[in-house]
């Protein structure tokens, strides 16, 4: 079967790197993409893909979810080494906005929107595609980045209204599909209406799924992302696997043939 990639992965929280890479690679996962949510994890993801080069692709980001913990200094500290770096990184990642309302108490709209609108620039000055968080905020991250001129994109996870996905394809976005889709209504739906040649697949481990029964997911529970997505396109696994891959490659400028 074509090799898989797993498109965003926090690889700087797996308590054990090396096991974790050695079965995804047994599981067929070609690559994974490495996404930062702050200072650490960032120099960790450069690090990570130093010591799997070819397999382990970094992307350096600020999450929505880290604004609140950073004072005006380590803000400015975070953007300076995003900006520093990025040249080296295959993506900008993972950035975005959050609109649940525990994450709006201590970041609200105006900032995240602010720090978003500095990272997209940043994105667009190297010339490097965007994985976008976007959680019950789908339709003014959908505005932002148009409005950033942003051309290269992935909305992960994606979760939202048909409407806006329907206007993020027109733009020239994709979604990716994760293990939730085994279960999860508005994931499933989103997956069933976007077109193969824009959907991906990641795991966003180490996160944990499922219902009846919970576990922590890691790289290699990208197949489970394949699976899902084949049964609600009705196509093999093959042909999912054939076009999610081609997709991240064109994306993210991965090789032809990982």
């Amino acid at each position: 079967m074509t090799g898989l990639i797993d498109t965003h992965a926090h690889l700087d929280e797996m308590e054990d790197l090396a096991a974790a890479v050695g079965k995804a690679g047994l599981a067929g996962v070609a690559g994974i993409i490495a996404v930062g949510q702050d200072l650490n994890s960032n120099t960790r993801n450069l690090e990570m893909s130093a010591s799997y080069p070819g397999y382990v692709y970094p992307a350096l980001g600020l999450h929505p979810w880290a604004i609140s913990r950073l004072d005006e200094a380590q803000l400015e500290q975070n953007i300076g080494f995003i900006s520093d770096n990025l040249h080296r990184a295959i993506a900008l990642g993972e950035v975005g906005l959050d609109y649940d309302k525990r994450v709006l108490k201590t970041a609200g709209r105006d900032i995240q929107k602010e720090v978003l609108r500095r990272l997209l620039a940043l994105a667009l000055r190297h010339d490097k595609p965007v994985s976008l968080h976007s959680r019950y905020a789908w339709k003014d991250a959908l505005q932002e980045v148009i409005n950033a001129g942003i051309t290269k994109l992935v909305f992960h996870w994606y979760t939202g209204f048909s409407s806006t996905l329907t206007e993020l394809i027109e733009a020239g976005y994709y979604i990716s599909a994760t293990p939730a889709a085994e279960y999860h209504d508005e994931h499933r739906r989103a997956i069933r209406e976007v077109p193969l040649d824009r959907l991906l697949l990641e795991t966003d481990c180490p996160v944990y799924y499922g219902r009846e029964q919970r576990y922590r997911s890691q790289p290699s529970d990208v197949v489970r992302s394949l699976q899902a997505t084949a049964a609600i396109k009705g196509i093999p696994e093959e042909e999912a696997a054939t076009f999610t891959t081609a997709n991240a490659c064109r994306l993210f400028g991965l090789p032809v043939n990982p």
